[in-house]
């Protein structure tokens, strides 16, 4: 028997098959695209993610072949810039495309026993249609990270509310045959705002230029084409750019859901099919996270070490996340659509509150992780007369109780599914610390009855 079925092998599907693997749980994943999708959709990632890739022994792969990996001096809130000062900027960056970074989970993820299968489409919640025609499955569960239109959503019946933008989103990648700030008077690294909407463009990659174009318009039929986007890219900034031949072209109106639960019986979602945000890059930092929550603890149900009602505060934890991230995305797309001079007007005020340094450092934590969860930090530690990170110590993705003052009865209380790692720590903020699979702390302390109710509850 299937036990765990993920639809859809995009990043937040490849990293909960990884997840699922590492707890020992079966799972295959189903995409209904027959290859790898080649489309630079997202440039990198930011905030809580990158140090749950250390956790996971994935962020050296990463950086590899990042163009950037490590603290950022600033970050844009919309089109307001937050500076970060000080040696312990509060967020760290990893700039690397989505095709390489499905590339390396993949990778990560069938390094791991979990079976990839391209070119199947879910049909509903039993068949599947393949190459070779339709076939039935019976999973335990069904995990639907198939994206913004998600089939299954869909079919389990899960309500998607939200808005949708009248505002289009023309984006482009092209190679860089001029260099367009040279030729075009006035045009500006970043987003250029005009009457009529706002320009983007920029580069990433030497040799590639992106560009972008926001304007109040109906979309048209069909895919996007490079008449349509010089176009609208004339209406707006009133002249042409010499953009070169292009590498990929989209189109996107800008929503705003948010699904009313993630979890209905045996199916759960996650990343795009549970949430979609307007602004800021936050969708696939969160969708990953939510793939980091949900697969330790979809393993621990399906070996039988933990009860249904652990899968309940999966939604629990990641539902009210979700929620917050899309209210400071709002916020973020409404400081960048209103024009004239009541948007310049907020923008300036804005800009001046977000500068004081409390303000800066609660915007960075929205953008580093609207989570409110506590996470262990990456203490100090010496283990046998060895210096180890605790980033090591998780590679396992298995719940591990830190024993710094060396008590038995800790322990004892832990039981015999935890790892025990015993170590020396100058800044141990505890005799001990439990922490589950993916980073929260569950207990802290020295109370043996206390370690055990906390073994017992649920979303331990």
């Amino acid at each position: 028997m299937m036990e765990i079925a993920v639809i859809g092998a995009g990043p937040v599907g490849l990293m909960l098959a990884a997840e699922l693997r590492l707890g020992g749980a079966k799972v295959v994943v189903l995409d209904r695209r027959t290859e790898p999708d080649r489309r630079p959709r997202a440039n990198g990632l930011g905030g809580r993610i990158v140090e749950q890739l250390d956790h996971r022994g994935l962020l050296d792969r990463f950086r590899a072949e990042a163009t950037f990996a490590g603290p950022v001096p600033g970050f844009p809130f919309g089109p307001v810039p937050l500076h970060f000062s000080g040696p312990d900027a509060p967020l760290r960056a990893l700039m690397l495309q989505q095709p390489r970074m499905e590339a390396l989970l993949e990778e990560r993820a069938t390094e791991l026993g979990a079976e990839i299968r391209r070119g199947h489409e879910l049909v509903d919640l039993g068949t599947v249609r393949g190459p070779d025609g339709e076939y039935r499955i019976e999973p335990r569960y069904i995990a639907g990270c198939d994206g913004a239109h998600s089939r299954v959503r869909e079919l389990a019946g899960i309500g998607f509310p939200g808005t949708t933008g009248d505002e289009l989103m023309r984006l482009g990648h092209f190679r860089a045959d001029v260099d367009l700030f040279a030729t075009v008077a006035g045009l500006e690294r970043g987003w250029n705002r005009r009457p009529g909407g706002r320009v983007l463009v920029t580069s990433l990659t030497p040799g590639v230029v992106i560009a972008g174009v926001r304007e109040v318009t109906p979309e048209p039929p069909g895919e996007p084409t490079l008449a349509e986007f010089r176009d609208a890219v004339r209406r707006v900034l009133g002249t042409d750019l010499p953009l070169g031949e292009p590498l990929w072209l989209s189109r996107t109106a800008s929503s705003a859901r948010l699904a009313v639960r993630y979890r209905a019986g045996h199916v759960l979602l996650a990343g795009d099919a549970a949430h979609l945000f307007p602004a800021g890059g936050s969708s696939l930092n969160v969708g990953l996270l939510d793939a980091v929550n949900l697969g330790w603890k979809l393993a621990a149900v399906v070996r039988g070490t933990a009860g249904e009602a652990l899968l309940d505060s999966y939604h629990a934890e990641r539902h009210p996340v979700a929620a917050r991230t899309l209210t400071q995305t709002r916020v973020q797309a409404l400081l960048d659509r209103l024009t004239g001079e009541d948007g310049d007007a907020l923008r300036t005020l804005f800009g001046e509150l977000a500068a004081f340094p409390e303000a800066t450092r609660h915007l960075a934590g929205l953008l580093r992780d609207a989570d409110e969860l506590p996470y262990v930090p990456d203490l100090p530690l010496t283990v046998g007369g060895e210096p180890i990170r605790v980033a090591e110590v998780m590679r396992a993705a298995r719940t591990v109780l830190f024993d710094f003052a060396d008590r038995a009865d800790l322990r004892e209380a832990a039981g015999p599914d935890v790892k025990i790692v015993t170590a020396a720590c100058p800044d141990a903020p505890a005799d001990a610390l439990l922490v589950r699979p993916d980073g929260v702390v569950t207990f802290r302390g020295g109370d043996p009855a206390a370690l055990r109710e906390a073994m017992t509850a649920p979303g331990r």
